[in-house]
């Protein structure tokens, strides 16, 4: 066992600590090729992380770069300098350590870039553009370890897979560097560890004790819940008690639509004036910055938030989570009840609020899984060629490479390790020619091959266009709102929000009911005069679709003979859908047909979260215009999909076939604008088109022209150019998420229960309160009328409810 040097224990013995045995395993096995701590919130697994480091510069002898920690927030990264200066600094520790983001000054950069520190703090697309320099070698000689904290967070998305790219490159250039992840949410550990590891080689996982499980519950309310909506206004009155409880609570919610009028009617009512900020990644950098400095500071009572306080930030003396919306994710809900109770073996404490009708059964499923330490995830696919085609980019801007070298390296990675030489030499060939329909374009030959073989930019220059756009990170189209007559930004709105404003038209920004004046200079000027109901502002925060376990949780719920786990007013409900109707199974699609005011409705249960349900609401309705029924439009949730038009549908099988539906679909999909936004996407990353100039950056109106064109032309020209066919992949399993279609045809095996009723059915009337109903252009495409719910409720039978 390593014992800790005397100043170490020492420190520790002055702040009455004892040294956790997960801090321990940490340091005995420091010298593993790569290692992955799965420990609480509150455990101390950032200073588990970095002891191994501390001890090894402590002596002072280590020249330049030894740690380096990426982690997914710039504002973890300066948390986390100033959470690992106090001990450097109490022991007098040799130790030099500095952060590296978007936020650092350039002259910082350069000097960083000179005489590096010895522990640097960044991000993934920083270390991405450090690797791009052709002074790397010199930089990272002697680098000993890289910390990737959040690890699960990263791994999910692209920006893991370009970290794990540069990990490839920073073992070429450092072959003893060691590799360190840092989690306290996986729901799958040894698939996180095969990403972090170098492949074949494996990783060494450490558990620490997960201490007691939370006290998580579900808010009881005088008030019921409503049938439709997510803003949970309802549940105001006794969030506001909790608050009043509790030092600081985390109000979350899982879109920033959301948060706002949360937020907004929370202030109505916050009678007693308590401090209460709001907090997501729309609003300006500075507000974020005052709002997170009061909670550190404990001047607050509560903050509504989204995702932007997700990760592992000491938010002080935070004691209750409130997750308002079913959480529609396990881990993500595990995540964010972490935030509560920064204290190792102390349990978090958490209150679930459904914010209508059928998410009180969502939430009870959530609190069930979290109980028996179900956690949800899907599997990690093969690494995108977007991102590859980038890194390919920025190998060349650090000096020639040899193409087998690099195909070697990236096979290292586990998510690229099945990638095929011809897949490789695809994204070459479009790195140094833009490929068949580009290549007679100067501006996208990019690369070209030496004497020697090896490949090298063709234009020295256009290593700084390359560098300008390094990421994965897209951005939405937005546009900065000001108040007329001050610099300072309040925040940013999507500019297909902005394009909907007339002088007059009012909305919420930052908690704040603002009144739009004009658009000047592309900024949004605004003033506080506000005399109507405000519009909502649309943000680009993730409309999240229910996880597949969470969804198969739910229905296997509804097969219980009773529900008392559930609020009567909801048990009831689901005994009157069972009893008019039937209550959807697992292996079969429940499809209920009835009239209603006229028209008639096709309820398909399918439970593959909103944004498969809105795919096949969209592949039905195409095939009953086919068959001449007339659809006229329809409506989504995670559960089901209603469509309603002017014909009677008496066998709903051949809508549902698998047979041609991929086909239908990817007719559907060529003709449709997620095609066009998915290849904006792509095409941004792999480098196709530059968001970012040296003269300017491009507006989002400037980039969609472009890259509007530049599909139209490979579609005609070139309809099988890589960019082309990487976007059919990213659409497939985005935007659209058809692999949960099929999912759901394959596990229900062409099973359909196909009742024909004469009346709505309790489980379908939420639906007709749904908002962002999709009129169908075809032969029946009328108005459709507003239903009120009170009426819903008594043609359904369930008015006592």
């Amino acid at each position: 066992m390593t014992t800790l040097p005397p100043i170490f224990q020492d420190w520790f013995t002055s702040r009455g600590w004892s040294i956790h045995p997960h801090q321990q395993a940490m340091l005995d096995q420091a010298a593993s090729p790569a290692l992955m701590l799965i420990a609480p919130t509150g455990g101390g697994k950032t200073l588990a992380g970095f002891l191994p480091s501390l001890i090894e510069l402590a002596d002072g002898t280590h020249e330049g770069l030894h740690t380096l920690y990426v982690s997914p927030l710039k504002a973890l990264a300066a948390d986390i300098k100033r959470n690992l200066r106090r001990p450097v600094e109490e022991m007098g520790l040799p130790i030099r350590i500095e952060d590296r983001t978007g936020d650092t000054t350039y002259t910082q950069k350069r000097r960083q870039r000179a005489d590096p520190p010895h522990i640097l703090l960044t991000t993934p697309e920083s270390l991405a553009l450090l690797t791009s320099y052709e002074d790397a070698p010199r930089i990272f000689k002697g680098l000993q370890r890289i910390i990737v904290d959040e690890i699960h967070a990263l791994a999910e998305s692209k920006r893991g897979d370009q970290l794990m790219l540069a990990l490839s490159r920073l073992q070429t250039l450092a072959p003893d560097l060691r590799r360190v992840g840092l989690s306290a949410t996986v729901e799958d550990p040894a698939a996180i560890a095969r990403q972090l590891a170098r492949h074949p080689d494996p990783c060494d996982i450490i558990n620490a004790d997960p201490g007691p499980d939370p006290d998580i519950a579900m808010l009881v309310t005088q008030e019921r819940p409503p049938w439709s909506g997510g803003g949970a206004k309802y549940a105001i009155p006794a969030v506001l008690e909790e608050v009043k409880k509790h030092k600081t609570t985390l109000i979350f919610h899982n879109t920033r639509a959301q948060a706002e009028i949360f937020f907004h009617n929370l202030w109505l009512a916050n009678t007693d004036d308590l401090p209460i900020g709001i907090h997501h990644g729309s609003l300006a950098r500075e507000q974020r910055e005052r709002v997170e400095a009061a909670l550190v500071a404990g001047q607050l009572r509560a903050i509504v938030c989204t995702g932007s306080l997700d990760l592992g930030i000491d938010w002080g003396d935070v004691d209750l989570v409130i997750q308002v919306g079913a959480p529609k994710n396990v881990k993500r809900l595990v995540q964010r009840i972490g935030r509560a109770n920064h204290r190792y073996n102390a349990p978090s404490k958490a209150l679930l609020v459904p914010a209508n009708r059928f998410e009180v059964v969502e939430c009870v499923a959530a609190l069930e899984a979290v109980k028996a330490h179900d956690l949800d995830g899907d599997p990690k696919g093969a690494g995108p060629r977007d991102v590859l085609c980038q890194h390919i980019l920025i190998t060349a801007c650090a000096g020639p490479f040899d193409a087998d070298a690099l195909y070697r390296e990236i096979r290292t990675v586990g998510a690229y390790r099945d990638l095929s030489r011809a897949a490789f030499d695809d994204c070459l060939d479009f790195c140094a020619t833009g490929g068949y329909a580009l290549r007679a374009y100067d501006k996208w030959k990019r690369l070209l091959q030496t004497a020697d073989g090896r490949w090298q930019l063709r234009d020295p220059r256009a290593a700084l266009r390359i560098r300008m756009n390094i990421g994965t990170i897209q951005d939405t189209d937005t546009l900065k709102v000001r108040m007329k007559g001050n610099y300072k930004p309040l925040g940013e709105v999507e500019e297909a929000f902005a394009a909907t404003l007339t002088p007059g038209d009012t909305f919420l920004i930052g908690g704040q009911v603002v009144r739009y004046e004009n658009l000047k200079e592309m900024t949004v000027e605004v003033s506080r005069r506000a005399d109507k109901t405000p519009k909502i502002a649309t943000f680009m925060g993730t409309k999240f679709a229910n996880s597949t376990q969470l969804s198969e949780r739910i229905l296997r719920m509804f097969n219980q003979p009773d529900w008392p786990e559930l609020p009567a007013h909801t048990a009831e409900w689901l005994g009157l859908q069972r009893k008019f109707s039937k209550l959807p199974e697992a292996d079969r699609i429940l499809v209920e047909s009835f009239p209603h005011e006229g028209r008639y409705h096709l309820c398909i249960y399918g439970f593959a979260g909103r944004n498969a349900m809105q795919t096949l609401g969209m592949l039905v309705t195409q095939r009953m215009e086919e068959l001449n029924l007339h659809p006229m439009g329809f409506v989504s949730t995670d559960y089901a999909t209603l469509i309603w038009g002017l014909d009677p549908v008496t066998d709903p099988n051949p809508l549902l076939q698998p047979d041609n539906m991929r086909a239908d679909f990817e007719t559907w999909l060529s003709g449709n604008a997620v095609m066009k936004r998915t290849f904006r996407g792509a095409a941004t990353i792999a480098g196709l088109i530059e968001r970012n100039l040296p003269q300017a950056r491009k507006s989002g109106r400037q980039a969609t022209f472009s890259s509007d064109i530049l599909y139209d032309t490979l579609s005609k020209y070139d309809p099988d150019h890589l960019m082309l066919r990487i976007t059919r992949e990213e659409a497939m399993r985005g935007l659209v998420d058809f692999g949960r279609i099929e999912e759901m045809l394959t596990r229900t095996a062409g099973r359909i229960d196909h009742l024909n009723l004469d009346r709505v059915t309790p489980l379908s009337l939420p639906m007709f309160l749904e908002q962002g109903r999709i009129a169908v252009a075809g032969a029946g495409r009328e108005r459709l009328m507003e239903e009120e719910a009170a009426r819903l409720m008594a043609a359904a039978g369930v008015s006592s409810l």
